[in-house]
Order: structure tokens, then C-alpha cells, then sequence
């Protein structure tokens, strides 16, 4: 049943799933859940480690997401369309989840504890000597690559197994009318999963040095030995949940989905045809811009804010507990969203409307943040002193208000709306398409927003001396990202209007899709 005929106004709103679906809803959202908190504990980690790592701040993240980030997703993208050219659709889950917890084995075992080892810091200091204030960052990559490791693979973890994997599976086996009622409540999961992974993040980091276990020299080791072993038990329970789904016949190996798929057969992927089968789709290039913008938005604020939060928390540990503390945030007011707000809206409105809440908050909220950021030093300075507190304080405050509310939109609309983009595309479509948007457009997003700052820094040599650049710069992306938003939305309608009416769907897909084809052989097959 794709409907929620038989339901209350209240069923409809909290919990519209039919018990004969909760076979395959509950592990769904069970994985779901996990994904989301495995990716919230690393998100803390990950700034806690580079960013108060020896000779290093928040500088360092910039330089990341071009010089590291970047290359690694093109790798990863092409390690996923060659093991997806070699195993089945369910395997190439389980090939690419024992990637990662293998990595974090590894360095909570070895690299981790031999860091001072392993860490280059003689010839680092040596060739920052002879190099400008501005490469710091640049320099920092290599000085603490242990770190770097970790920053790319949690990286990585957000984009191919919560967004290609995870999302993509959802996708594969949902119809886009139960995906109306599905999704909501995965994003919820999502969003109660950061919660938990705040406060475990939190917690974890407040412990004191316990000389009694066998691992870890100060408090701050164990604490990474201790959220490492959690992540590692979750990503295996992950797993375990994706085999069920299968042994029920819930999956890949599901009669709906088969029936969906019969006449595709097997899309043969690579690294070139997926680009060029996303750059002759103006469907598939406003997904991609939609994504490219909001990377791009939000690299540029968080690491002006992540500037700040490292001035107020030089400790790691100090650090990566305020960053749990923010999650948590970010978890309560995504889950009261989805709750009460997002699940509605998206089964009452369409698809235009939702896809641009997105941007409006991140426009409000940036500016907010902006305003205090500037004027932090002078009106904001007795303003703090009523509230017993600094300036800086009060800045990282509403910075972290900024990073709660847009990141809460972006797991609970943002990701439910652009999900949905994809559903209506044909079989090769969406798994070409997800996996060059996914897997390497956010990185090219983020990377984008890391080069702005960059060139900042080579100019200005601070964070927060190019920062009113940067506020100037972000009223100019998320113009680009409503406008892409608005033309996905007619193309959006256009073709669901016509998939209802047409015996042969994904022929019609293609030529939406790419409408300026003049026959057969300009459209990817």
C-alpha cells in the first residue's frame, strides 16, 4: 500500500507504517540509525584530532578538503564502481563496510598509539621555516598524517555508506509514494542517533585518565580507543541488520524489486561514463549543483565558527566534548523537525517548497552568526557581560545555533527532498547518478568552499581577517543553490506527471532527461 488509507491523523503523522511493513521498515531504520551514529561520533572526532593536533587549527581543514578529501573521494567513487562492475548489489555493502572497520581497527591498535612515531614533526618545523604563515594547514596535513587518515575516512563514511549505500539502498527498494512515508521517519532515526552520539562523545571525553586499562597514556587516548571500539560494534551490527533484510527477502533479492528491474539488467559503471552520463542530464546537474552549494555554504561558516570554538577549547578532549555537546543539539532539534514539522510538510507540499527551506535557513542563520562574529569586539562586548560571559563565548554560542539549525535542516528536508529526486529516475540513472553526485560532488562542494578559504589565507594569513569575504561570498552560493533548487522542481513534477501516464517509464525518463537528444545514441544505455 503506498497510502496512508486506514490511519489516524495521528498514526499519519507520527508512525504511517502498515504492520505487514515492519519487517522491513524496522532494520531499515535500525541501520539507518546506526549509519547516522557512527557518523556523528566520527564528525566530533575527526576536528577534535586536526584541529588541536600539534601545530595545527582550524587552518588545517581547508587545506584537508582540497589536498586530502578530494583526491580520496574520486578513489573511493572508483573502488565503489569497480567493486559494483564485480559483486552483487548486497555484497558490495558488506565489501565496503569492512573497508572502514578494518581502517579504525587499525588505527585504534597502531597507528593511534605510535603516533609520535610515525609523526614527521623535525622535518615539518624545518619547511615551515621557509614557507608563508598561510601554509600552516597545508603543512599540518603531513605533519599529523595519522590524523589526516582518520579526517578522510570519516569523511568518506558520510559519503558512501550513509549517502550512496545507505540511502541508495532505501532508494532501490522504496516507491516514491512510500518513500513519503518512510522517509520521515528514517531521517528521525538519524536525528535520534546524533543524540546518542553527542552525548556518548560527551561523556566519553569528561572521563579522567584511568591508569587501571591496559590501553592509552592521558585521558584523551582512551577516550579515542573507547569511540573507536564503539564504532567498530556498530558498523558489524550494521551489517548483521542488512543480512536480515535479505534472509526476509526484503532487498536486492525482494520480488518488487525485481519485478522494478527485469528489463534493465546489470549497469556496467566507471569513473568517466558516470560523469558523462550526469553531464548530458540537466536533471542529474541540478541535483549535483544543489549539492556542490550546500557543501559549499556550510564549509564556508563552519570553519570560520570551528576557528572560534578552537580559541575557547585549545584541549582536545575540551574540544571534542563541546562537539558532542552540539551534536546532541543538533540531534534534539532535527528529531522535534522531523517530528512535528518535516514529515508533514513533505507530504503536504511540494517538492519546490521543501527543497528551498533549506537554504532560507542557512541564508537567516549564517547572516545572524555573521553579525555577532563582527561585532563581537564592540557591541557585543557589554551586551556578553549582562549574561556573565565573554565575547567569544557568545560567538561560539551562535555559531553553534547557526551549525545546529542548518545542519538539522539538512538531515531532516534537504536530505529527504534530494532522496526523492532520485526515486523517479530509471535504474542506471539514479545508480550513475548517485554515484558521481554523491560520491564526489559533495567532496567537490566542500573542496570548493576549502578553496575560497584558502586563497584567503595565502592573502590575508588568518581566519579572521578574511572573514568578511567569506559573508560576502555565501550570499552568492545560496543564490545559485535556490535557483538550481527551482528548476529541479519543474523537471521533478514533469516527470512523475508523465511516469503515471506512460506504458515505458524509463524511456520516457530519458527523454526528460536529456531532452535535447536527437536520438537513441546521444542517451547513455
Amino acid at each position: 500500500m503506498s497510502s496512508t488509507t486506514g490511519f489516524g491523523r495521528i498514526r499519519t503523522l507520527l508512525w504511517p507504517i502498515y504492520r505487514h511493513e515492519l519487517k522491513k521498515f524496522i532494520p531499515l531504520f535500525l541501520i539507518f540509525f546506526l549509519v547516522g551514529f557512527n557518523y556523528s561520533l566520527l564528525r566530533g572526532t575527526k576536528d577534535a584530532l586536526v584541529v588541536t593536533a600539534p601545530s595545527s587549527g582550524a587552518e588545517v581543514l581547508p587545506y584537508l578538503k582540497v589536498w586530502a578529501i578530494v583526491p580520496m573521494a574520486f578513489l573511493f567513487t572508483f573502488i565503489f564502481t569497480r567493486v559494483s562492475n564485480r559483486l552483487s548489489r548486497e555484497k558490495i555493502f558488506y565489501a565496503m563496510m569492512s573497508i572502514f572497520i578494518a581502517f579504525f581497527l587499525l588505527f585504534m591498535l597502531v597507528l593511534y598509539p605510535f603516533q609520535d612515531t610515525l609523526h614527521p614533526h623535525s622535518i615539518c618545523d624545518k619547511i615551515q621555516k621557509m614557507l608563508p604563515q598561510g601554509l600552516q594547514g597545508f603543512i599540518a596535513i603531513f605533519r599529523n598524517w595519522t590524523f589526516t587518515l582518520f579526517y578522510i575516512m570519516a569523511e568518506m563514511w558520510s559519503t558512501i555508506i550513509m549517502t550512496v549505500l545507505a540511502w541508495g539502498f532505501a532508494n532501490d527498494v522504496t516507491s516514491v509514494n512510500d518513500a513519503k512515508r518512510y522517509y520521515g521517519l528514517l531521517g528521525i532515526g538519524i536525528n535520534l542517533s546524533g543524540i546518542l552520539a553527542g552525548s556518548v562523545a560527551t561523556s566519553m571525553s569528561q572521563n579522567r585518565f584511568h591508569p587501571s586499562l591496559p590501553f592509552g597514556a592521558t585521558a584523551w587516548d582512551q577516550t579515542v580507543f573507547l569511540l573507536c571500539t564503539v564504532f567498530v560494534l556498530a558498523g558489524a551490527l550494521c551489517m548483521v541488520l542488512f543480512r536480515y533484510i535479505h534472509a526476509q527477502g526484503y532487498g536486492y533479492n525482494s520480488p518488487s524489486y525485481h519485478a522494478q528491474n527485469k528489463d534493465m539488467g546489470e549497469v556496467k559503471m566507471g569513473l568517466r561514463k558516470n560523469f558523462s552520463y550526469l553531464a548530458k542530464s540537466k536533471y542529474l546537474i541540478c541535483i549535483a549543483i544543489i549539492v556542490v552549494m550546500y557543501n559549499i555554504a556550510i564549509n564556508l561558516v563552519e570553519v570560520v565558527w570551528k576557528d572560534q570554538v578552537k580559541h575557547l577549547y585549545p584541549n582536545p578532549s575540551d574540544f571534542n566534548a563541546y562537539m558532542g555537546q552540539v551534536l546532541t543539539w543538533i540531534g534534539i532539534v532535527a528529531t522535534i523537525i522531523s517530528v512535528f514539522i518535516s514529515s508533514t510538510i513533505i507530504r503536504k507540499f511540494n517538492w519546490t517548497t521543501n527543497a528551498l527551506i533549506s537554504p532560507m535557513i542557512l541564508l537567516t542563520t549564517g547572516i545572524a552568526f555573521f553579525f555577532c562574529f563582527f561585532f563581537k569586539d564592540s557591541s557585543f562586548a557589554s551586551f556578553a557581560s549582562l549574561f556573565g560571559t565573554t565575547p567569544l563565548t557568545l560567538c561560539v554560542f551562535f555559531g553553534a545555533l547557526q551549525n545546529c539549525l542548518a545542519r538539522a535542516s539538512k538531515y531532516t528536508l534537504f536530505d529527504a527532498t534530494k532522496e526523492l529526486a532520485f526515486i523517479p529516475l530509471s535504474k542506471e540513472c539514479k545508480l550513475k547518478g548517485k554515484a558521481a553526485i554523491d560520491g564526489v560532488g559533495s567532496r567537490l562542494g566542500k573542496s570548493g568552499g576549502s578553496v575560497i578559504h584558502q586563497t584567503l589565507l595565502m592573502i590575508f594569513g588568518t581566519v579572521a581577517l578574511s572573514t568578511p569575504y567569506v559573508a560576502v561570498l555565501l550570499l552568492f552560493v545560496i543564490a545559485a543553490w535556490m535557483t538550481a533548487a527551482r528548476s529541479l522542481g519543474k523537471r521533478f513534477n514533469d516527470l512523475v506527471s508523465h511516469q503515471e501516464t506512460l506504458k515505458d517509464p524509463d524511456e520516457e525518463q530519458e527523454q526528460i532527461l536529456h531532452p535535447l537528444a536527437a536520438d537513441a545514441s546521444v542517451i547513455p544505455k
